[in-house]
């Protein structure tokens, strides 16, 4: 009875105090600007099977892709036993889904071996990540303290996570099996290890108590380590991929009060609707993450720090300081810097100042996280859009920071501002009057004629 009474405050102040943080997460995201989101219902659904749920776009890099097939598939299916330890917590009972019989063996079955294939799998990535480095996990200025513990404290809990479940089993079919009874369920994993921790009762249950108690645990920290890890996008990743921009990529959105003003000059009927009272004038583009839109906040939630982007990144493949990584990064460091820190861990005290890339000490996102080098590097191109497996649009803050530098600071290269003055005073971006245009049709003429 005390065990349970016990169990029970732990789950309630786990569960209390993720919902607390998702709290704060949400506070944040709804810092960014108002944006209304609406499009085929039935193709963001299929979207979402395909992208989120189907990790399609995971398989460009086969060998990953499997690994985290497995160990996103671990993470689904091991929930039911999840669901079981729960409800043998409150209410006393030992291994209560028995009673689904038949059902409960293939779900066990399936448990254990994803179990092992999600430890393989964890075992591959810290490889890759510390011992042959793989470049985009690896390089650039985003990566540095913070990042790579992150990435090595999630694997290894996940391995942790699983040998203790393998732990509980094996003892606990020892147990059964030295009480002269059969434990529910098929093992096909633990059961090849039943005499590993040997045939003393009390051993036995000293070992698996602590690995059923270290396993429900541990899930409840590591569920409340996500708000502060890139792994948060095992929840943020759906309603990501679902609101995915279903516009062609490279068409880009308008600021409402310049395409009044376009109207009005060539319709003088055309009536301007009047500003909303009350609601300060919004700025052309963005210089801090309030002037993002929900969405883009979203999506610096829904990183998964991979490095896919910046990989496929033209201007950073050829040394431009531009990563769209370190873009999305920065807005959630930003985001959380002006609005509310996660409740347990901060990422910001793993991460140096000398780490960011500054133009100047100015505390917003465009120049104190994200210089205009950065900005102009970006051709533009989608690689980054296209290569990410949970639908981030990083062009799109891209776009917004640049916006501001030349409609609220004029502040665009010189070679931009050559072209501006010659769309103006042209009407095309040569230096040539309309009435030369077509010069070179005469003088083709004239060379044909002779």
């Amino acid at each position: 009875m005390i065990s349970n009474i016990i169990f029970l405050v732990v789950a309630l102040v786990g569960i209390g105090l993720f919902v607390w943080q998702i709290r704060k997460i949400v506070s944040n995201i709804n810092m960014g600007r108002d944006k209304t989101i609406s499009g085929d219902v039935s193709q963001r659904i299929n979207t979402l099977l395909l992208v989120a749920f189907g990790q399609q776009k995971m398989f460009k890099r086969p060998l990953p892709a499997v690994l985290h097939l497995f160990v996103y598939i671990g993470f689904i299916v091991i929930n039911v036993e999840l669901i079981e330890i729960l409800i043998d917590g409150v209410f006393g009972t030992h291994r209560i889904l028995g009673v689904l019989g038949p059902v409960y063996s293939v779900l066990m079955a399936i448990n254990e071996v994803l179990g092992l294939l999600v430890i393989i799998a964890c075992v591959i990535f810290l490889a890759r990540r510390n011992l042959t480095k793989v470049p985009r996990l690896t390089r650039g200025p985003e990566m540095r303290a913070w990042p790579k513990m992150d990435a090595n404290v999630i694997l290894i809990t996940e391995i942790v996570l699983m040998l203790a479940l393998f732990a509980f089993n094996i003892a606990d079919q020892k147990l059964a099996q030295l009480g002269g009874h059969q434990l529910p369920g098929d093992f096909p994993v633990s059961g090849l290890m039943v005499d590993l921790f040997g045939s003393d009762v009390s051993t036995l249950q000293v070992i698996a108590t602590t690995g059923w108690w270290v396993h429900i645990v541990g899930i409840l920290a590591f569920m409340n380590y996500l708000p502060s890890s890139k792994h948060f996008h095992i929840i943020t990743s759906f309603p990501n991929v679902y609101y995915t921009k279903l516009e062609p990529k490279g068409q880009f959105s308008n600021v409402e009060s310049i395409t009044h003003e376009i109207k009005a000059m060539l319709d003088p009927s055309y009536v301007v609707p009047p500003a909303p009272e009350g609601v300060d004038p919004q700025k052309f583009g963005a210089k801090d993450v309030e002037d993002l839109t929900w969405k883009q906040l979203l999506d610096s939630y829904t990183c998964t720090e991979c490095g896919r982007c910046t990989s496929v990144c033209p201007a950073n493949l050829t040394g431009k300081l531009l990563s769209p990584r370190k873009i999305v990064m920065d807005t959630r460091d930003r985001m959380e810097e002006k609005g509310e820190s996660p409740l347990i861990f901060n990422p910001a005290k793993y991460t140096e100042e000398s780490e960011r890339v500054k133009a100047t000490e100015e505390r917003t996102l465009l120049r104190g996280y994200v210089t205009p080098e950065e900005l102009w590097a970006c051709t533009t191109c989608n690689a980054c859009v296209e290569s990410c497996p949970v639908n981030i649009n990083q062009l799109s803050t891209i776009i917004d920071l640049r916006r501001y530098l030349v409609l609220e600071e004029s502040a665009a290269p010189a070679s931009l501002n050559t072209m501006f003055n010659n769309i103006e005073n042209n009407g095309a971006p040569w230096a040539f009057s309309p009435s030369d245009r077509f010069n070179w049709a005469d003088d083709l003429y004239t060379v044909s004629k002779n």
